[in-house]
């Protein structure tokens, strides 16, 4: 060796120390290693041994160091000493906080517990929070889905008891045509891009269906450039086509499906429209091999699909593939019409569909895997049709969204691709019972001071006697979740609790308590009426509207300095958390899983996990099952002690891998004092493989739902139906038109026999308010890759990619109106304009304006210097979108949000688009005035990772 070359060491260590831990930075919750040096962060890889990314790391996970070292943390515990919205804070001590938080949430529980308002952010621990709002006796609960993607959720929960996201995800290996509609850039981000990217190099047909050519969409083999809120007639339509071809799966539809029972047909009676079914209870067919009604659950039936049925009491029914078939092939899903309207050519219509047909039925796939069925029945291998199919809240986020992700998965259903080799496939503990038989407790009346609720604030309703409201129709929760407004609000209605809650509707609350929502800002409908709301005073008192708001977060969002205590949380590395099977796990189609985070780090703040602080709030007012016999905390280890001790039922806790006293068994066992400490062993996660004859129906799979039953994920091991048809969305209108004792206020009746139709449909969203004349665009909003949220867009490193967001324009648009690159425009709703600068681009649906979102910050916000780029040139259009739609007959004002499941219309906002005048070029519009930080504390200049044992700032 030629020692006159300089010597490179090339293989240093990154740090003294690697910490495996799962990552925050999105929802993907990938495996990451933390290395450390001196106890600091030092640099955050891919774990290759996690079962979501398998060692893949995007820009946000990489980027965790700065968003630990944030100077955006809180540093400790403060109430507001100036008046709500000013940022005058005082910090006080832990012990002073949460006897003020005990005090207030007290005295709230012995007087009416419902006036406790409790929503959190996307804080993956609902298992966990739900139960405090239980055991404490309120029915104002929720979370972050309800605007986001309940329509998702909810509409394949009841049709075929799972959906896509956490709860499914495609056959990447086996699948021969992919479908895409209306997934952003940071859904899924890893594992989707290492799907995709495997489908390319398998030359498998990538199809994406959103009005925005970016991201995933850029590397489809065709973009389909929709107009918004108009996918469900483009689905309607293939439906359309696939049944004229007879191109469906019809004995997928015999054995799995609702489509050959009975529909009574008798108008007017109170049972119109219901299931027909036997003295059992058993659903009915023709048998066409006798003629004569039968059990349709029987396997010795030859069920018929169509004609006029006569029943024992001498009226009509028809199968519901009859009715399924007459809705599709009518004039209003010819491809002609849905290119009127969806700005899709007929002909593309058509041969999509043929795409689809040959796919699913002349390449099918034949796995060497034998199962058996529900029935005994023994298959001797798993055949599958393998066209797959993705979809999330661009679909989901209109006020027709229920419908359209409905219409989604009968296109699947009819295709016969539900959890089959190269279709959807479920991903535990899904699939269960279409719908889960859990329903939503807080009826009137069931509220009692100082009592536990009888069961849990959220599930699903199955008809009006479900719904929690009083006699006159009067809703019983503070969003209007599970009342006529939104009967199925499977996870409540978020975005709507400020605006009711400063209206006193349909009640007043004395306390809300919120954990990492930044509702003050991105996570608003309407910000400036919602900043008014936080601020709102009574006339004749002087009192704050909402008297008292709790808040937690890590950071200091715009949230903080509308809030009168804050209780600061810790970052993601700093703490104990747990992605649980009772929650949201990171199961694949193969193996069930869930994870952990360990503090890999020690908080060098005065702040606490907002989980321990829940647990510690909850021994403080008593509540069963936070205290033991003799009043004493349960779980004085805080959030660790409840993951490993915790259980929600016999055996069942948090963590499904490495239970019982040896750590031996899975899903049901004991606490296992040492489960964590296995957790970590294994890289923070347990995933259990599936053997492979229960891989696929599971719906259907003896082997699966046995095991499944036996390990807690479903009650009981019985088939899991397709319902083609939902009955119970039939009951809802049945009591629109004036059948059963609990039946909506006239105001209402109109709506639900509307929006309540039991097979899936098209109708246009009505958005926010005002012809297409006046505005003429769709406006909506996407987050990049880059980001997640408001708190990505902090992070000293994503800014440099995402610093400031444009309004993107089609060149056509941008010729009509004269504007070209960089001219700042004003953008009009019917509450409001904001000004914003330019970018044409191509791929882009005419029709359609976009943004990032979650890029547009506050001045002063986040710690950012108040002429920060987010703040000078971002914005937002959460302004010109109304929470609340215009008046109709009777004055009443229904929630901007889908009439099903009350999940924000976000997508549903219509604009017009000028240019601003020469003297108004430069600095976005609204601005609000500037915050500063809490703690007094200096802005750093700069935030630089030296490269050295921590993050250093300079001032």
């Amino acid at each position: 060796m030629d020692q006159s070359e300089p010597q490179i060491t090339l293989s240093e260590p990154v740090g003294d120390t690697t910490k495996t831990t799962t990552c925050y930075m999105c929802a993907c919750r990938c495996g990451i290693k933390v290395h450390l040096r001196n106890g600091a962060v030092r640099y955050i890889e891919g774990n290759r041994d996690h079962p979501v990314n398998k060692g893949v790391l995007c820009a946000k996970g990489s980027a965790g160091i700065m968003q630990h070292y944030s100077p955006a943390r809180l540093k400790a515990p403060m109430k507001r000493v100036g008046p709500r919205g000013s940022n005058e804070f005082q910090e006080i001590t832990w012990d002073e906080a949460l006897g003020l938080a005990t005090d207030w949430l007290g005295k709230v529980r012995a007087d009416d517990p419902r006036k406790l308002a409790f929503f959190t952010g996307r804080d993956q621990s609902q298992a966990l929070t739900g139960w405090f709002a239980q055991q404490y006796g309120t029915p104002n609960f929720a979370a972050h889905g309800g605007f986001c993607s309940v329509n998702m959720a909810a509409a394949g929960i009841y049709t075929f008891g799972g959906s896509f996201w956490e709860f499914g995800e495609p056959d990447w290996e086996h699948t021969r045509y992919f479908m895409m509609f209306g997934v952003a850039e940071d859904h899924a981000s890893n594992p989707i891009k290492t799907a995709l990217g495997k489908l390319k190099a398998k030359g498998v047909k990538v199809v994406v269906v959103n009005p925005i050519r970016t991201g995933y969409g850029a590397i489809a083999d065709e973009w389909i450039g929709i107009k918004p809120g108009t996918d469900g007639l483009f689905v309607g339509a293939l439906i359309r086509e696939l049944l004229i071809n007879e191109k469906i799966d019809l004995q997928s539809l015999i054995t799995h499906t609702n489509a050959a029972w009975l529909v009574i047909n008798d108008p007017g009676a109170p049972d119109d429209g219901l299931i027909a079914r036997d003295t059992d209870g058993k659903p009915l067919c023709l048998d066409k091999s006798t003629g004569q009604l039968a059990d349709a659950t029987r396997l010795d039936v030859a069920p018929a699909f169509s004609g006029n049925v006569t029943l024992a009491d001498g009226r009509a029914a028809v199968p519901v593939f009859q009715l399924m078939a007459e809705r599709f092939l009518d004039d209003a899903y010819t491809p002609e019409r849905a290119a009127e309207i969806t700005g899709v050519p007929a002909r593309t219509i058509r041969r999509l569909a043929q795409e689809l047909a040959h796919a699913a039925f002349e390449e099918e796939i034949e796995l060497d895997i034998p199962w058996t069925d529900a029935s005994g029945r023994q298959h001797p291998t798993t055949k599958g049709r393998p066209v797959s199919m993705h979809a999330m809240r661009g679909i989901s986020a209109h006020a027709n969204g229920f419908q359209t992700c409905r219409t989604l998965h009968l296109l699947q259903i009819l295709l016969g691709t539900i959890d089959c080799p190269g279709g959807f496939r479920y991903k535990a503990p899904f699939p269960r019972p279409a719908p889960p038989p859990v329903k939503p407790a807080g009826k009137p009346g069931t509220i009692a001071p100082n009592t536990p609720m009888s069961g849990p604030p959220l599930g699903f309703p199955t008809g009006p006697e479900d719904l929690l409201v009083d006699a006159e129709g009067t809703p019983a929760r503070i969003d209007k979740a599970y009342s006529w407004d939104a009967p199925i609000a499977a996870h409540g209605l978020m975005q709507m609790v400020i605006t009711n809650t400063a209206n006193h509707d349909p009640y007043p609350i004395d306390v809300l308590f919120m954990f990492m929502a930044n509702m003050s800002w991105n996570s608003s409908m309407n910000v400036p009426a919602v900043l008014q709301y936080l601020t709102a005073k009574d006339p004749a008192t002087g009192d704050y509207k909402i008297p008292k708001i709790i808040y937690s977060d890590a950071y200091f969002s715009e949230m903080v300095p509308y809030a009168d205590l804050i209780l600061p949380d810790t970052t993601y590395l700093e703490r104990w958390d747990c992605i649980s099977m009772l929650d949201r796990p990171i199961s694949d189609p193969d193996a069930p899983a869930d994870a952990i985070r360990q503090p890999v780090v020690a908080p060098d703040r005065n702040v606490r996990p907002f989980q321990s602080v829940v647990l510690d709030l909850g021994a403080r007012l008593r509540l069963p099952g936070f205290v033991d016999e003799a009043g004493n905390p349960k779980y004085p280890g805080g959030y660790e002690d409840y993951i490993v001790n915790h259980e929600r039922g016999p055996g069942v806790g948090p963590l499904a891998g490495y239970r019982g006293a040896d750590g031996q068994s899975y899903g049901k066992g004991a606490p296992n004092p040492s489960q964590l400490d296995q957790y970590i062993a294994n890289g923070c996660f347990y995933a259990h493989e599936l053997a492979p004859g229960q891989r696929y129906y599971k719906h259907v799979n003896k082997a699966y739902l046995d095991w499944a039953a036996e390990v807690g994920f479903i009650g009981a091991p019985n088939p899991i139906t397709f319902h083609l048809y939902i009955e119970a969305l039939q009951k809802f209108r049945l009591a629109a038109e004036g059948h059963g004792p609990v039946q909506p206020p006239d105001s209402h009746r109109a709506r639900i026999k509307a929006a309540f139709d039991p097979l899936p449909f098209w109708y246009p969203a009505d958005g926010d308010a005002g012809s297409d004349d006046d505005y003429p665009i769709s406006a909506v909003t996407q987050r990049p890759m880059a980001m997640y949220h408001s708190w990505g867009s902090q992070n000293a490193w994503l800014r440099q990619i995402h610093t400031a967001n444009r309004l993107y324009v089609s060149q056509s648009c941008g010729q009509e109106l004269g504007i070209v690159d960089d001219d700042w425009v004003w953008i009009t709703s019917p509450i409001g304009r904001v000004k914003a600068q330019i970018r044409l681009m191509e791929g882009l649906n005419p029709h359609t304006v976009w943004t990032w979102n979650a890029i547009g910050k506050r001045k002063g916000a986040w710690n950012l210097a108040p002429d920060a780029p987010e703040a000078e040139d971002g914005f937002l259009l959460n302004h010109l979108t109304t929470e609340l739609l215009p008046a109709r007959e009777g004055g009443y004002r229904f929630a901007n949000a889908d009439p099903v499941t009350g999940q924000a219309a976000w997508y549903d906002l219509k604009v017009r688009i000028e240019k601003a005048a020469p003297h108004e070029q430069g600095q976005s519009w609204p601005q609000f005035e500037s915050l500063a930080p809490p703690d007094a504390k200096p802005r750093p200049d700069v935030l630089r990772y030296r490269g050295k044992s921590r993050v250093e700032v300079d001032a």
